[in-house]
């Protein structure tokens, strides 16, 4: 009989989607600080980015003209960057039994070019089953009503307002992607409301968390 410690338990992927402006980034902090109180390892991380030649990316299409890139071509950059990101960071931390929370993941690929920019989602779920072939265990969705958000992701005033520039007709069916997809693939997506404080969105996100948690 082989001696030495027992491998860690698998970590858990979760990942926070919906339209700019939702409060994402704000409810992934406040996630992973309620976890890590708890004692639990977390990683943070984001798409498009999280490791370094997937920040590269990012900064080649969420900068610039907005219609420099195909949707096809977005489609291979966006699933370059996550190919990379799996590699050098999720996969590694689910290995070491740590909980990976990433602002956005596949489905914003799904929806941003597989939806709005075309009748692409065929071409994206192909893709991502061949290369990618890995879905979080939950995934949270924030939904807003989309003015309310557009105002806010153009208030932020960074150079990565890119989608957020295409106005209130994307949002709106950025929107409707999303909670289809909660549709789609209920044993994974939550939709929780985010036109509240974001106080109340973070209890709401950590009941959640808990209540899906593998027993």
């Amino acid at each position: 009989m082989s001696g030495g410690s027992p491998a860690p338990e698998r970590g858990r992927f979760i990942t926070f989607e919906g339209i700019d402006g939702s409060g994402k980034s704000t409810q992934v902090q406040r996630l992973a600080d309620a976890l890590r109180a708890r004692g639990s390892a977390v990683v943070q991380t984001r798409e498009p980015g999280g490791a370094p030649g997937a920040e590269e990316i990012r900064r080649l299409v969420l900068t610039g003209d907005a219609g420099r890139w195909s949707p096809e071509t977005e489609i291979l950059l966006f699933t370059a960057a996550r190919r990379d990101h799996l590699e050098k960071t999720i996969r590694p931390a689910l290995d070491r039994g740590e909980t990976v929370i990433c602002d956005r993941f596949a489905d914003s690929t799904r929806i941003y070019q597989g939806a709005t920019r075309g009748d692409l989602r065929a071409l994206v779920d192909r893709i991502h089953d061949a290369v990618i072939g890995r879905e979080p265990d939950l995934t949270l969705i924030l939904d807003m009503d989309p003015e309310t958000a557009l105002r806010r992701g153009l208030a932020r005033g960074t150079d990565e307002a890119r989608f957020e520039s295409m106005g209130l007709d994307l949002q709106r069916t950025v929107r409707a992607g999303f909670l289809g997809l909660a549709r789609d693939f209920p044993d994974r997506c939550r939709v929780v409301d985010a036109g509240r404080s974001a106080e109340e969105i973070a209890r709401d996100v950590l009941a959640v968390v808990d209540d899906t948690a593998p027993r």
